[in-house]
């Protein structure tokens, strides 16, 4: 008689929703970290740009590499540099059909490396062009204490969108979640101490509502922390059985409905997720 797999032992089917791949620190050895990621279950994975430079470098990826996708978009940080020219840029490479989301956009008052006027100038701004091209946005907050949030009620985009590495309060979710905003798990949610409150909060997400994301390099998860030089990809993994953990599910009962939300926000069919 032939025994059924166990689930835990299938390979989880995972979409690594936010990475930065773009970072030149992958440059000398991107063809193993894909592979780790195919490993690892991590078939799919979107690169959100920061800066103009950056999303024509994710862009050329998904021209070169199958089951990437990209997002166009300029940081908070990076708000003082953005001109209407450099706009205009990010919407001619928007129009790519690898492109799925206008991000990664937002609002950062904790390192001001751009002044607060000429962040929420430039947010406004990507959340206008957001809205006319019909893209779902993906959000940075840090520290802006409600700021963000107001300006979402009053100039909201037309897809939601994802609030990535949610680190924000009880009352921020509800107002995230009210506005049919998807909320991105990173590998916070494994830390001991500084993902204690991130776990507190995640049985308050729908499940159908959560994405998960490394950020890499970024953010690199436990276990993996105490021997990896940088996050990747393949880590996604971690999160989401951390993220199953929490939630009291079996990761191969949440695996495919967060799959299906990351392919739902991101407008992505199966078809196009599918990879050789």
């Amino acid at each position: 008689m032939t025994r059924e797999p166990e689930m835990d032992c299938l390979p989880l089917r995972i979409f690594d929703s936010h990475c930065h791949l773009d970072d030149t620190g992958y440059d000398a050895d991107l063809g193993f970290v894909l592979a780790r990621a195919r490993e690892a279950g991590v078939s799919c994975l979107l690169i959100p740009g920061i800066t103009l430079e950056t999303c024509r470098k994710a862009v050329e990826m998904t021209r070169l590499h199958a089951g990437l996708f990209a997002a166009v978009g300029v940081h908070p940080h990076d708000a003082k540099g953005l001109s209407e020219n450099a706009l205009a840029a990010l919407t001619r490479l928007a129009r790519e059909p690898a492109v799925k989301a206008w991000g990664e956009i937002g609002l950062d008052f904790n390192r001001m490396h751009s002044p607060r006027p000429v962040q929420e100038k430039w947010f406004l701004r990507q959340l206008e062009t957001a809205r006319e091209l019909k893209l779902p946005v993906i959000l940075h907050e840090r520290d802006s204490e409600g700021r963000l949030l107001e300006i979402l009620r009053a100039h909201p985009p037309a897809r939601a969108g994802v609030v990535h590495c949610f680190s924000g309060t009880r009352d921020e979710l509800s107002g995230y979640l009210e506005l049919g905003f998807f909320i991105g798990i990173t590998g916070v949610v494994t830390h001991h101490e500084r993902g204690e409150s991130l776990r507190a909060l995640l049985p308050l997400i729908p499940p159908e509502r959560i994405l998960v994301e490394t950020d890499a390099p970024y953010l690199t998860p436990w276990p993996e922390r105490k021997r990896a030089r940088r996050n990747e990809p393949a880590f996604t993994a971690t999160v989401l059985r951390k993220t199953a953990e929490v939630l009291s599910l079996d990761p191969a009962e949440l695996a495919p409905v967060i799959w299906a939300n990351t392919l739902r926000v991101y407008g992505i069919s199966e078809q196009e997720a599918e990879t050789p």
